[in-house]
């Protein structure tokens, strides 16, 4: 088991020592990203999600329905991550001719109007179904 973990350290290792190798050249472009994401992440992202989930912990008591919009706001962020770059400015390389250009804020705006349709669709059905349990009579004497 010794030997394994020590193959793999060393295999990491040596991983990280060429992808430091290869960063070096574009150090002084990256350094900014590789500081500032953690940066914004601490001082910003981070709060923002601990207050986010505070408030909906409190307006929010039934956990299935905090579920569905915590996964919402999730997925919402990936999309919002994943679309920032896209957003912040023009590509950098030339078009790809076998590709044809989109209109990126469109599809976030299609792509997050999508997914809390579909997350209010959910609630709804869900709010509907207890309801109708919660009315139903029982049979007990």
């Amino acid at each position: 088991m010794r030997a394994v973990r020590l193959l793999l350290f060393v295999v990491g290792a040596a991983a990280t020592a060429y992808g430091g190798w290869l960063l070096l050249p574009q150090l002084g472009t990256a350094l900014p990203w590789l500081i500032g994401g953690p940066v914004v992440h601490d001082v910003l992202v981070a709060p923002l999600v601990g207050l986010v989930g505070l408030a909906l912990g409190r307006l929010v008591k039934n956990r299935l329905r905090l579920a569905w919009i915590t996964a919402g706001l999730l997925a919402s962020a990936t999309l919002l991550l994943i679309a920032v770059p896209l957003l912040w400015r023009p590509p950098s390389a030339p078009p790809n001719p076998g590709l044809p250009d989109r209109d990126y804020p469109l599809g976030l705006t299609v792509g997050l109007a999508v997914l809390w349709a579909v997350i209010m669709i959910v609630l709804i059905v869900a709010t509907t179904v207890d309801r109708r349990v919660a009315n139903r009579p029982t049979d007990r004497p």
